[in-house]
């Protein structure tokens, strides 16, 4: 009697195991939705993490069939694991955010050229590799935020300033080690000259009211605990703050201003969120399948309002709330050529102290 129960509990145990498996990935079991036992697939690895991607990756698979495997973590992290699993890697496409980090990848040979001509449609020439490596799929400004209670935006005005006296002990930013610096640095590298981006980037860091820590919502929070006055942030994380399920966060976003630097110059930086497939995919025409669908107006426009992230797709209009802080006025660089110099940017940054 027993055994006969033991083997009860086991098949129970064992049946629960399996429902849990099958739903892991979000996606559905395509034995229950008439598709094929041998599903399509496609293995990404990706440093973004947010739920808007996941919503994204699962309206893919419904509507081609193709099942999207993530492994998330740090970019510089997953491409020592791309290089060290080499042609026995499991992984198709390499997504990560800045330029930066996607010339990292090309730079180790880890990338592959690829034909596609609803990527070059979607996707400005200006945000892509010219060979072809990599496509911009995102857009986020990197802007002055400020704190509305203590600056005027009339007393802002380009990147440059930044470095006026003015500003001395209240201007925050994150570390050196932050990509999204190091290329607004590469931009100042390929607009004004090697000598004068490095006198700017010494002018920052002789402003600053603390030592460079934290990320960019960590900049909001300490301009309005008074830690600072203004810093330089990308524009997606004002958005998340504003609707973020934290009501502290939501509180900190409402008491700042966004502001568009060098609207009278060379324009305000952006940076992009962009992927590559793999020197070594497997499942190659899924992955390019998956970069169309992500350029596309559908995963465009969730990008922009679940994520608030500028679209590459000029077809797409930005979320309302972007929207809302007025259109700009963007730095007319090519991508390739920022990330190209960031190695450069890196070096001058370690140069001047910026830590």
């Amino acid at each position: 009697m027993f055994r006969f129960q033991f083997k009860i509990f086991l098949a129970l145990v064992l049946a629960t195991s399996l429902l849990i498996t099958g739903c892991a990935t979000g996606q559905p079991n395509p034995s229950e939705t008439g598709s094929p036992v041998e599903d399509a697939v496609v293995n990404l690895y990706t440093d973004r993490h947010y739920d808007a991607d996941d919503a994204i990756y699962q309206a893919f698979y419904e509507e081609t069939g193709i099942r999207v495997n993530v492994v998330k973590g740090k970019s510089d992290e997953l491409i020592e694991r791309l290089k060290t699993e080499g042609a026995d890697t499991e992984a198709d496409l390499f997504i990560a955010a800045d330029v930066g980090r996607l010339q990292r990848a090309k730079d180790a040979d880890l990338l592959q050229p690829i034909s596609s001509t609803i990527l070059e449609a979607n996707v400005p020439v200006n945000l892509r590799d010219p060979e072809q490596q990599w496509f911009g799929l995102t857009k986020r400004a990197r802007v002055i935020v400020y704190a509305e209670d203590r600056v005027k935006p009339e007393e802002l005005s380009s990147y440059s300033d930044l470095g006026d006296p003015k500003w001395s002990g209240r201007l925050l930013v994150r570390s050196s080690d932050s990509v999204y610096n190091q290329t607004l640095l590469a931009s100042m590298i390929e607009l004004n000259g090697l000598d004068s981006a490095k006198d700017w980037a010494k002018s920052i860091v002789a402003n600053l009211a603390r030592a460079p820590k934290g990320g960019d919502r960590d900049q909001a929070k300490a301009i309005v605990a008074g830690e600072g006055d203004i810093a330089i942030m990308n524009t997606y994380y004002v958005g998340l703050m504003l609707n973020s399920v934290d009501p502290e966060e939501v509180k900190v976003a409402e008491q700042l201003g966004v502001f568009f630097p060098d609207q009278n110059g060379t324009g305000t930086h952006i940076n992009i969120s962009g992927g590559g497939v793999l020197k070594a995919a497997k499942n190659k025409e899924n992955a390019i399948k998956l970069m169309e669908y992500l350029s596309g107006a559908s995963a465009q426009n969730a990008y922009a309002e679940n994520n608030y992230e500028y679209p590459v797709n000029a077809s797409v209009e930005p979320n309302a709330l972007l929207k809302s802080w007025g259109s700009f006025k963007e730095q007319n660089l090519s991508m390739s050529r920022l990330g190209e110099l960031n190695t450069e940017a890196v070096k001058v940054l370690g140069e001047v102290g910026w830590k």
